[in-house]
């Protein structure tokens, strides 16, 4: 399976519009890669707070437009990172979207674990409440968020859910990028899966991003590491060897809570 992560620079003065021109024309330049994911909200960048209420669309918005023509004209699956989504009944959510290789929206996933300690978007967004998985041919997608990677239950649920392969969109601030490689090969280990997690790069509202978006193998092997700056990071990867690692390792077996 050839999976491509773009780690898209989201750095202030590219108007909403035009990322979404230049991010739609990457995805097609992935043609023949089995699934590209895009980092966590890199329409308007993850700390550029003030931005949210303004840039918020509903899930059926101009990014899903976008995004299902790119998916469709370069024939892949593509998890579209997530965008600030506008409930019309409720109040605004950070949610990830997916899409197949024909340009459906397959799922949507709001982000569970809000980050900002009382500021930010833990209170400018709702929480979302389902894990979410999807089934690809080679594998199962779970679906996770930036700061949910700090919380290992939500995985553990995905992996009851059958979740073969953890998909993480983030926008990770640089001042902690030793615990986004950590968490990710923790992630992995612990539940004898691959991560897939990509991160932005540039400057969002002030704050370094930390790029480094990296593919980790169920025994926490790097299998790939981009930079700090934009970059696509294109990786081959085997989803058979989930089950032969629980097999030869039967660890998740021995789980008591």
């Amino acid at each position: 399976m050839r999976a491509s992560l773009l780690q898209i620079d989201v750095n202030e003065g590219e108007s909403v519009e035009s990322r979404r021109r230049r991010v739609a024309s990457l995805v097609r330049e992935q043609a023949g890669a089995d699934l590209v994911v895009l980092p966590e909200l890199w329409t308007t960048g993850a700390f550029a707070y003030e931005g949210f209420a303004e840039e918020a669309e509903p899930i059926e918005g101009p990014t899903h437009e976008a995004m299902a023509k790119a998916a469709s004209d370069a024939g892949v699956w593509l998890h579209a990172g997530s965008i600030p989504e506008r409930d019309p009944d409720g109040p605004l959510y950070n949610t990830s979207l997916v899409f197949s290789p024909s340009g459906d929206l397959v799922a949507a996933y709001r982000k569970i674990h809000r980050f900002g300690f009382d500021k930010g978007e833990a209170v400018l967004m709702g929480a979302g409440r389902e894990l979410v998985t999807v089934r690809l041919p080679e594998t199962t997608l779970g679906l996770g968020t930036c700061y949910d990677l700090r919380f290992p239950e939500l995985f553990r649920g995905l992996v009851d859910n059958g979740a073969e392969t953890l998909v993480l969109p983030a926008g990770w601030p640089e001042r902690r990028r030793s615990h986004w490689t950590l968490l990710a090969q923790a992630r992995a280990v612990e539940n004898q899966a691959f991560v897939l997690a990509c991160g932005t790069a540039g400057t969002h509202a002030g704050v370094p991003q930390a790029g480094h978006s990296i593919v980790v193998d169920p025994w926490g092997e790097v299998l790939a590491e981009a930079g700090a700056g934009e970059e696509v990071l294109t990786v081959e990867f085997d989803p058979s060897k989930v089950a032969t690692t629980r097999e030869q390792f039967p660890a998740l077996k021995d789980r008591v809570l």
